[in-house]
């Protein structure tokens, strides 16, 4: 018997000896060949804008070109899915949101990818807010005041969004379930059509991205209270966040890029990766342009924190989809 655990004790040292010297391989060889990045929508967005610029810078630091694919559909789950059975070698990467991660798995019945142990994270760069805006015949300049007369509102404030479980309508559901006041959603097909509903009167209030929202709430149509990010937005570095405007510490109902690979990626293939987007990140002009299509650049946590980041994003928007009873259908 102790024999046969000697033997079985070799053997997997053998084995771990054999795929650490694999994975060492891999990385001194890394990149072998070109690398492309799925982004989980469609071009033009903020998101193909953002990964284009970091990805030339990519290109340079690593020798090796890098082609950015759009693969937008089946609300983002699309690019998730083609990546998660992709080799695990670092040249196919993907960037997701909390849609993908954190919200669409309680959503939909079934999702083929597993969102919890199909990626490794890589970087977590960037954050988009949410701007909580209203029409200026809406008697409230600031979110307590806003708060204070939805709480009183008779008929119920409207709000507009992209639809259930969008995350525009889980912000404010987020920010309903904090603050208990009331309001009705009014689903939209598109964002523009919500925004110049909005500033027409024909709904009260949203929280909508900066760049929908900004030349409105520039030109007087719009009323910005607050931002749904803990930082403020540089594009509306007078607005404050939600969570300073309303008393509510630790307030954040955001999406956010992640950059990540498929699981089983090797580690050092992984952490060459992280350092080099952290690096980039880190570059003003970089988190210049960033900022200036009204995002808000961050420096990404470790691997674990990354880790921990989306453990309770799927905790908080998941809890949310469920609480609400949501289903979605594609």
């Amino acid at each position: 018997m102790m024999l046969g655990m000697i033997v079985r004790g070799a053997l997997l040292a053998l084995f771990a000896l054999a795929i650490g010297s694999h994975s060492s391989v891999v990385a001194q060889t890394f990149p072998s060949k070109p690398i492309t990045i799925v982004v989980s929508i469609g071009a033009g967005t903020g998101m193909d804008v953002v990964t284009r610029i970091y990805a030339e810078k990519l290109s340079a630091a690593l020798g090796q070109s890098v082609v950015v694919e759009n693969r937008p559909g089946a609300a983002t789950m699309l690019a998730a899915t083609q990546v998660a059975s992709a080799p695990a070698d670092g040249h196919t990467l993907v960037v997701l949101t909390s849609g993908a991660l954190s919200i669409n798995p309680a959503l939909y019945k079934k999702i083929n990818y597993d969102h919890v142990n199909g990626f490794v994270p890589i970087s977590l760069y960037v954050k988009s807010p949410f701007i909580l805006v209203v029409n200026p015949k809406v008697p409230a300049k600031n979110a307590l005041e806003f708060i204070a007369h939805a709480k009183k509102a008779n008929p119920p404030l409207t709000y507009a969004t992209l639809g259930a479980g969008a995350i525009q309508h889980l912000c404010m559901e987020f920010a309903k379930n904090r603050f208990g006041f009331d309001a009705t959603m009014v689903p939209y097909k598109n964002t523009g059509q919500s925004v110049a509903d909005l500033a027409s009167g024909q709904v009260n209030s949203a929280f909508v991205e900066a760049g929908a929202s900004l030349p409105l709430i520039k030109d007087g149509r719009l009323r910005a209270l607050a931002v749904s990010s803990a930082a403020r937005l540089p594009l509306l570095p007078e607005v404050p966040p939600f969570a300073d405007a309303a008393n509510a510490p630790g307030f954040e109902a955001v999406s956010w890029h992640m950059l990540l690979a498929p699981a089983k990626t090797p580690r050092p293939v992984v952490e060459r990766l992280h350092n080099e987007m952290k690096k980039i990140m880190a570059d003003k002009a970089i988190t210049e342009r960033t900022a200036a299509i009204g995002l808000i650049p961050m420096e990404s946590p470790s691997i674990e924190g990354m880790q921990d980041y989306l453990k309770s994003e799927r905790e908080k928007w998941g809890g949310l989809v469920e609480k609400l009873g949501l289903k979605g259908t594609l």
